[in-house]
């Protein structure tokens, strides 16, 4: 099999994709690794089975249009998350400490007489706040949320949490002094910091705006470590401006943010870590050859999670439209061959969904080409 890379990936998915035809050059591939590579113009070739995002967002890939051919995408949640928590624990205290813009007056004074003076004289025009006792909202409580909810309570913040998607195992592993609210508005009433930790979707795409912010408390300090389309740029500037957001940090530059005082944009340096680097690629890595292989589906973000152990002769796997009756008629065709359904997954997410039939012997190329055929099946592989 031939996998495709897009960008740069660590050398640690090498020892996974041993055996495989892996290259930047490769044509027709199977799979597709990639980082931050915009797909949306890229050609989606007939060959394709599988995208795999050494990374956490997807708004780089073609989601609809992969789902529709039967692509899975693949992201990598959690495998950068202590690299990003680590940016945003930075981020909070440059928020409130004018260390930047003062390493830079200091910067300024070089080649002047009595440069401890000046700096004694002038250092007060940096004065900032602490964190301790301070509020801190947090929306989106996914694995780096919740990270850095828990690393706020070590640093003696009050910390307050909103995510109406959350997950029963990250609700678990968060410190039971953060405050769960289901209200944004209660994140913008009381806190003195917020951040935030969710997905660009149509629903959150500006979602820090002019009504947002005037919802805020006054001098409140703004990080955006998940998507720059989240906070509306023409609001924040003009927030900036006023002081009702005393300082906005952001991972996402924009031509206009830039040269802004109180505006803080970092170069997208979330997961620019060795460490997160390696844990994305193989993570991504790992589950891109166990779908090739086995047809295995694990943090796909546009098919459901099916993953079941190889222990039968044959394994058959199709991708088909949620819809009535298209399961029975795919069985039918099975049990028409005389042939055994050892283990079995059938599991939709929204309108599509994904059937996994281990069988005790191989069906036909005949029977397969009837399950094509059956109306709303997308694609069939035969492992």
């Amino acid at each position: 099999m031939k996998i495709l890379k897009l960008n740069s990936i660590s050398p640690i998915a090498d020892e996974t994709f041993r055996g495989y035809e892996y290259s930047d050059s490769v044509e027709n591939p199977e799979g597709i690794i990639l980082r931050s590579f915009a797909m949306h113009d890229y050609p989606l070739g007939e060959d394709l089975l599988a995208v795999a995002r050494a990374g956490a967002g997807v708004n780089n890939i073609p989601i609809e249009k992969c789902t529709e051919q039967g692509i899975v995408v693949f992201n990598t949640p959690g495998a950068n998350a202590n690299a990003v928590k680590e940016l945003v624990l930075c981020e909070l205290f440059l928020g409130g400490r004018k260390v930047v813009d003062g390493a830079n007056w200091v910067q300024s004074l070089k080649g002047q007489e009595g440069v401890g003076k000046l700096v004694e004289k002038g250092k007060g025009k940096f004065a900032g706040q602490e964190v301790l006792g301070k509020t801190l909202g947090v929306i989106g409580l996914g694995a780096i949320g919740a990270m850095v909810a828990n690393a706020a309570i070590d640093l003696g913040m009050s910390v307050m949490g909103y995510d109406p998607y959350i997950s029963v195992k990250n609700a678990w592993l968060i410190n039971n002094r953060v405050k769960f609210t289901s209200e944004l508005s209660a994140i913008f009433a009381n806190c003195d910091y917020i951040t935030l930790h969710v997905p660009l979707t149509p629903a959150t795409k500006g979602m820090i705006g002019k009504d947002a912010i005037a919802a805020c408390k006054d001098g409140v300090v703004i990080i955006n470590n998940a998507r720059g389309d989240l906070v509306d740029p023409d609001a924040m500037i003009e927030a900036v401006a006023s002081g009702k957001v005393s300082r906005y940090i952001t991972d996402f530059p924009d031509e206009k943010l830039l040269g802004r005082e109180n505006i803080l944009c970092v170069p997208h340096l979330g997961a620019s870590t060795p460490e997160a680097e390696d844990n994305c690629a193989y993570m991504a890595a790992k589950q891109l050859t166990d779908y090739l292989e086995n047809g295995n589906i694990t943090n796909s973000v546009n098919y459901p999670a099916v993953s079941m152990p190889r222990t039968s002769v044959s394994r058959v796997c199709v991708h088909h439209k949620n819809v009535k009756e298209i399961l029975s008629k795919i069985l039918a065709i099975v049990s028409s061959q005389g042939v055994n359904i050892a283990h079995m997954q059938d599991q939709s997410r929204g309108e599509y969904a994904y059937l996994v039939l281990d069988l005790d012997d191989t069906l036909s190329p005949e029977a397969v080409e009837l399950i094509r055929r059956v109306s709303g099946v997308i694609r069939v592989r035969v492992l």
